[in-house]
């Protein structure tokens, strides 16, 4: 039988994967995984402030509690995000054109999230740190990932987009 070795994007997914089962949100945990020139530089999961209570520990979620939808309201939100934490374990140097992989699941679950996206404030992140790239698990492409180009980010600015068409409508 022959041995089918994984491809470098999977290998990397898969490690993001690994890395959200130490999250701590009871809605959703996501892993990511920065790389850069095929060395991962670090890693990050969903979880509270170092010394904070985590929701796992809490045994609620201040959001879910208040039946807020999913990206509204991450004010309330303990946690910090994987994108966030893996960028705070990094220096800006090594995030320099880098690639970010991520996944995530359901924690009640453990299925996968259908399109990924990072909010906008883990976009503002991102752009920062000087990611290139952003390689997310999706069921829903026929390869099993979506490859997102940072720049995209940076030129469609959704926040302000939506923001203004809100103040607009009033």
């Amino acid at each position: 039988m022959e041995h089918k070795r994984i491809d470098k994007i999977n290998y990397y997914l898969e490690i993001a994967d690994t890395v959200l089962k130490r999250g701590t949100c009871l809605r959703r945990n996501y892993g990511a995984v920065i790389v850069k020139n095929d060395e991962i530089i670090s890693t990050g999961y969903t979880g509270a402030p170092r010394g904070r209570k985590n929701c796992i520990n809490l045994g609620y979620c201040a959001r879910e509690k208040l039946n807020i939808k999913s990206g509204e309201k991450y004010e309330l939100c303990r946690s910090v995000h994987a994108e966030q934490n893996a960028i705070i374990s990094a220096a800006r140097k090594d995030t320099l054109n880098a690639t970010m992989y991520m996944v995530g699941r359901d924690a009640k679950t453990g299925e996968l999230v259908d399109y990924i996206d990072s909010c906008s404030m883990c976009k503002r992140v991102v752009i920062n740190a000087g990611i290139e790239k952003v390689i997310v698990k999706d069921k829903n492409e026929p390869v099993g990932y979506r490859v997102i180009n940072v720049q995209d980010w940076i030129d469609y600015d959704e926040v302000l987009e939506e923001k203004v068409k809100k103040i607009m409508e009033e």
